[in-house]
């Protein structure tokens, strides 16, 4: 250069510095029309080494930056290729110049350099576009302007470029068309598919800067980084949707910015791209709808098929393509021909694990954005979905607890969709239950029995309920643990999770084997018997729930069965004592105290014999529990024999307060039949006899009172003939039999049945007793004393 330049553009002021590199500029332009390269390449050099990379003379920088920017233009778009290196290096060093103005002629110099090498600046696209995300968030103003005029025209020229533009440097000399061998006077024909080079723009070689960049904090980076995002899918061409994977994550994390001018265009974004995929799967779903109706007709009009060479991209003129179908986005057809979004390719797998990944954000926009997409996605890609079910349900599940309104709604509505996605009646559903991983699936549901929201819980249940209705086996057979946690479950403090527990629980066993179904009641009571509190808290509800779900004798009878040989005879008196309550008030035994009925009144069949004998041989854990089933079966002599034998038992305070319970019981709607038998005396002498015994049993207190004022009101009706007496009398006569004909009860055999297991429990009492060091005696006495307290 000219030392007279050189002084220019060291100068400090600017308008010196301008006037300098419109000489230097002259000066190159000479250089080229007379094709002095070498020269060009020395000033270029001069330029960069004495003033660009000048690090401690900020004059010279800022000349050095004015210098090649003159230099580029000078050169212009058709010579400026070979030395933009040279020329976009020493710019690109001076973006992270600690001076701002340095900065700011930077983003000068690059811009005049970029609007004359236009689609060649594309080589340095990376460098230019970290420089860029750095100079958006800088503190000085006009470095911000300076980088926001630059990112607009490298916006515009990728806009225009990006998609097709092959540098100049990466391009082959044009190959040289020989004569044809025909014809001399006329070239050869070039194949209609050249080989393809490398565009100077590349999104692999994008991809990886972006992600790195979307984790910035700074709105003004996110918006920046928003905007290139849109421009860039906004080219067909470019496919950007394929490298989705790449920057979801953070791009989802955007809407969690403060600022709402990044979130409303990170939700404009995120819609684009979520309508991009929707058309994407419409043409392939369409494709393959009617690829063979296609292939069919195309066929007919030319059975050979057209030649590879001429398959091509259809043009506008429907006159040239005769239409065999149109898509849903209005996309003409043909065989042959390549319609737009055929060949994405979109990995699927990938979006549902990011989005999946980011259901459990602490932000409502982010929660609310995946689920949408996610619901989506079940149209679309079901078999996706399926394989990820497991880890969807333990993110999904706990989002119906959400204390936001909206999020709770949409989490509602796209765990219904999904659950008849997996286990509706469709074809398609049936497809999917059969690749469904039903251990994982199983094992994410019981995992959410910790949950603390009962909603989640509920839902958990709601889900194996279904998979249970859609695949019985496969459920029960997944996995080990599922039943013991269901039994656990029967704990929980909401009774509509006990509930819904109660019904799986039934549903497991009503389809299952008599064996399965024996072993879920050993699991019941093992449960009942390790948390007596349960018995109290929740007895009713569950076997309450199990009646209600299946046969209530089976259930009933199967308990009392496995009650009877139990060796924990303290766990077997409370249960009776709490089975005997069940049976004598739910509404649910109500057909079961009909059946029993017909034990007194001689007209029992089979079963009802069966049922009694079953019930008594394990109500006799507890002898007032064995004394209110005869009251309900009407067997009055059998129940006053039994009260004969209560002489024989040490009378504790349970025992006492059980028979106080069962006086109050006498005066419920349940013993209204009994308490109209007392109206024909003559008919019932047993009954009389009875409650008369149990009044004798008790000592002064309120239920004495009740009953005798109950006795004493029918005491007009007592002067009854002593020949029913005898009459009554001959009903057990023979081998003490209750009954009559084949249907009849071994009634002495099961009296001494019950003194025997009273016998054990006396013993066990006594034992305790000793073990402990008090009395029975002055448990008695004490019972006496808190009995006449009013």
């Amino acid at each position: 250069m000219d030392k007279d330049i050189q002084r220019g553009l060291n100068d400090r002021i600017y308008e010196r510095r301008k006037a300098a590199a419109l000489e230097l500029e002259a000066q190159i332009r000479n250089c080229v029309a007379n094709k002095d390269f070498d020269k060009i390449s020395a000033i270029i050099d001069e330029l960069c080494r004495d003033f660009a990379y000048a690090v401690h003379l900020p004059n010279a920088r800022n000349g050095g930056l004015i210098g090649l920017a003159a230099a580029a233009i000078a050169l212009g778009q058709n010579e400026v290729s070979p030395y933009l290196d040279d020329i976009v290096q020493p710019v690109l060093a001076c973006f992270g110049d600690q001076e701002s103005r340095v900065r700011y002629y930077a983003c000068e110099s690059m811009y005049n350099i970029a609007k004359v090498a236009k689609g060649e600046i594309l080589v340095y696209f990376n460098e230019i576009f970290d420089a860029l995300c750095r100079l958006t968030a800088d503190t000085d103003a006009s470095v911000k302007n300076g980088a926001d005029l630059l990112d607009r025209l490298i916006k515009d020229i990728a806009a225009e470029k990006a998609a097709t533009y092959v540098s100049v440097m990466h391009r082959p000399p044009s190959p040289l068309q020989q004569p044809s061998t025909d014809d001399p006077s006329k070239p050869v024909e070039l194949p209609l598919h050249e080989t393809t080079y490398p565009t100077a723009f590349s999104l692999k070689r994008f991809m990886p800067l972006l992600t790195e960049r979307m984790y910035v904090i700074n709105p003004f980076t996110r918006m920046f980084l928003v905007s290139w995002i849109t421009l860039l899918d906004s080219i067909p061409e470019l496919e950007l949707i394929s490298y989705l994977p790449e920057f979801l994550g953070g791009l989802l994390n955007f809407l969690s910015d403060p600022n709402s001018d990044v979130r409303n265009a990170t939700q404009f974004a995120i819609e684009e791209f979520l309508s991009e995929i929707e058309r994407i799967s419409r043409v392939k779903r369409s494709l393959n709808d009617q690829d063979l109706a296609r292939i069919e007709f195309a066929d007919e009009e030319d059975p050979f098929g057209p030649p590879t060479s001429e398959i091509a991209v259809v043009n506008d003129d429907e006159d040239d393509v005769s239409t065999v179908f149109t898509n849903a986005e209005g996309n003409k057809l043909k065989d042959g021909v390549i319609v737009v979004g055929q060949d994405i390719q979109i990995d699927y797998s990938r979006i549902i694990d990011i989005l999946i990944s980011n259901l459990d954000s602490s932000v409502e926009d982010i929660q609310l954005t995946v689920l949408h997409w996610l619901n989506s996605f079940f149209t679309m890609v079901p078999e996706e979905i399926v394989h990820c079910v497991p880890r969807f349900l333990s993110l999904l599940l706990p989002t119906l607890s959400s204390d936001i309104e909206l999020l709770r709604d949409t989490a509602k509505q796209v765990n219904l969709n999904l659950l008849d996605l997996c286990t509706g009646t469709s074809q398609t559903s049936k497809k999917l239950l059969d690749i469904l991983d039903f251990p994982a699936v199983v094992n994410s549901l019981t995992l959410t029995f910790l949950n603390e929201k009962e909603a989640t819980r509920i839902a958990a249940l709601d889900w194996l309920i279904e998979l249970h209705k859609a695949s019985p086996q496969s459920l029960i057979t997944s996995n080990e643990t599922t039943i013991p946690a269901l039994l656990k479950t029967l704990s929980d403090p909401s009774d509509h999770v006990v509930t819904r527990d109660l019904i799986l629980l039934a549903e497991v066993s009503r389809t299952s084997t008599d064996e399965h179904f024996i072993e879920f009641l050993k699991h019941i009571i093992s449960l009942f018997s390790s948390d007596r509190k349960l018995v109290e808290n929740r007895g009713s509800l569950i076997i309450r729930q199990l009646c209600v779900n299946l046969d209530p004798e089976r259930v009933l009878k199967s308990m009392a069965s496995l009650l009877e040989t139990t060796e924990d005879l303290s766990f077997a008196y409370v249960m009776i004592q709490n089975l005997n309550i069940y049976l004598a008030t739910l509404p649910e035994f109500h057909d079961l105290r009909v059946k029993l009925r017909t034990v007194g009144s001689g007209t029992a069949d089979e079963q009802a014999v069966s049922l009694f004998v079953t019930l008594f041989r394990s109500w006799s854990h507890n002898a007032v529990a064995a004394l209110t089933l005869c009251l309900l079966a009407q067997a009055y002599q059998p129940a006053y024999e039994l009260l004969l034998s209560f002489v024989d038992l040490e009378v504790t305070v349970s025992l006492l307060i059980q028979v106080d319970k069962l006086v109050q019981m006498l005066e419920s709607p349940i013993f209204s039949r009994l308490r109209l038998q007392l109206l024909e005396p003559e008919n019932n002498p047993y009954l009389y006899k009875c409650l008369y015994g149990l009044l004798m049993l008790l000592p002064q207190s309120s239920a004495f009172a009740t009953l005798r004022n109950r006795l004493n009101s029918v005491a007009v009706l007592a002067n009854f003939r002593t020949s029913a007496d005898a009459a009554d009398s001959k009903q057990l006569a023979s081998g003490g039999l209750l009954g009559t004909g084949d249907n009849t009860i071994p009634w002495s055999h099961l009296l001494e049945n019950f003194r025997k297991v009273q016998k054990e429990h006396e013993e066990r009492r006594r034992s305790l007793a000793a073990a402990n060091g008090y009395s029975h005696t002055a448990e008695f006495e004490s019972a006496q004393h808190e009995e006449k307290k009013p």
